[in-house]
């Protein structure tokens, strides 16, 4: 049964997907302010130094963000291969979405750093069970490469709904109620996708009948190509990640540099999330229509720009706007390159082939808040300038071995 379009299972689990993302963005903006409030005990380790690198607050910042991108990421081609062996997608996701949410409600009573640490860690691991199993779900329901795009760009726009509007209602949360209640948030979140994933997804006949014997990944290309197109794309998607990630632990920087509060700071964070949840479907639809790579090309084109004005903006609504023109890069990215891998996933092996996309954008928004702590040290600007540069070559490596997938693509005046 499909609604406007859509298969009825692939909306659960958007909705799901929704609220887990709503409480779980919340941490990224209340998890630096939490950590600088002086809530956390980290004054007997700032000021050290480890292997030769001054550790600030905005480097224990970083770490406690990218920590749960680490493991989410390294752990996600295992659960794929182990969720594609067992044909159980359900299960996995039932659980990571326990340990998002149990661990969500248990900082409140943490002061030490290391603690929130653990937590983050916890938290990662959960990440990890429920995606893969998510999105190969969401390849497994489409009938069609026809429907592939569309499916993705849904699933993504709901997505994105609660991980863009999460930040902007987390600092109006932390100013009003204070950071129990924005931690309470983020418990509700995760236990109403457990609830709905639980009475209203199953796993699919198909999941069940074609679990797959080839479970690898493949990382050279065929023929004359240096990479698999996949892991081609899981390269450009790891700089996707740091490019939009990089903002978040700069919070403090910005909030002085543009003398703001923190409600616009989540306004900004959640703009690229705001401008591609608004592009996905439309274009999740036309990749559909005109194929994958006309849209790969121009969103990785359009990150360089998004990424390197955002060292320079200093007004508000400046910097509004280059998060919005970066979000809309990202849209152009994102459901065309998932349903470029569904299309080349074997039958049985959606987890394995989709978790390197998954791992790639999760292993790049740990390395965008660690990279940016790092290099903020050098001037402001510095990491921004090295995102760019960064989404210059993963322009190049996307247009030199990523090939058009979908044989009845309409023509569009990009180079096949």
């Amino acid at each position: 049964m499909s609604v406007l379009g859509t298969d009825r299972r692939v909306l659960v689990l958007a909705f799901a997907r929704m609220a887990d993302a709503m409480g779980n963005s919340f941490l990224i903006v209340i998890l630096p302010l939490y950590i600088a409030s002086g809530q956390i005990a980290i004054d007997a380790i700032v000021g050290t130094s480890v292997l030769g690198v001054q550790v600030t607050e905005s480097l224990l910042i970083g770490i406690a963000l990218s920590l749960f991108g680490f493991l989410n990421s390294f752990s996600q081609p295992f659960v794929g291969r182990l969720s594609d062996r067992l044909a159980k997608r359900k299960a996995f996701i039932l659980v990571g979405l326990a340990l998002l949410g149990t661990a969500s409600g248990v900082y409140i009573f943490v002061s030490s750093y290391w603690a929130v640490l653990v937590l983050r860690a916890l938290q990662g691991i959960g990440a990890a069970l429920t995606i893969p199993s998510t999105v190969a779900l969401v390849n497994e329901l489409a009938t069609s490469a026809s429907e592939r795009g569309g499916n993705f760009g849904v699933f993504n726009t709901f997505r994105l709904i609660g991980f863009g509007f999460g930040p902007v209602v987390a600092g109006l949360v932390v100013d009003i109620w204070g950071y129990h209640a924005a931690f309470g948030v983020a418990v509700a979140g995760a236990f109403f996708s457990f609830l709905l994933v639980a009475a209203l997804v199953s796993d699919t006949e198909e999941t069940k009948s074609q679990a797959g014997e080839d479970l690898s990944i493949a990382v050279l290309g065929p023929g004359d190509r240096l990479l698999d197109p996949v892991f081609a794309l899981g390269i450009g998607t790891v700089v996707m990640g740091i490019a939009i990630a990089m903002f978040a632990t700069l919070e403090a920087q910005i909030n002085a540099r543009l003398d703001q509060p923190t409600y616009l700071f989540g306004l900004q964070f959640g703009a690229v999330t705001i401008a591609n949840l608004v592009a996905q479907i439309p274009v999740g639809r036309a990749s559909d229509v005109y194929g994958r790579r006309p849209f790969l090309l121009v969103g990785f084109l359009l990150l360089v720009p998004s990424t390197a004005a955002q060292g320079y903006v200093t007004t508000i609504a400046g910097m509004v706007v280059v998060r919005l023109v970066q979000g809309v890069a990202v849209a152009m990215v994102f459901a065309p390159s998932l349903a470029l891998a569904g299309d080349l996933a074997k039958k049985g092996a959606s987890g394995t082939t989709l978790s390197v996309l998954t791992m790639s954008f999760g292993l790049g928004t740990a390395l965008g808040p660690l990279t940016s702590g790092y290099l903020v040290s050098f001037g402001f600007a510095v990491p921004f300038v090295v995102g760019a540069v960064l989404a210059v070559g993963a322009t190049w490596l996307v247009y030199s071995q990523v090939d058009e997938t979908l044989e009845s693509a309409r023509s569009l005046p990009f180079p096949k």
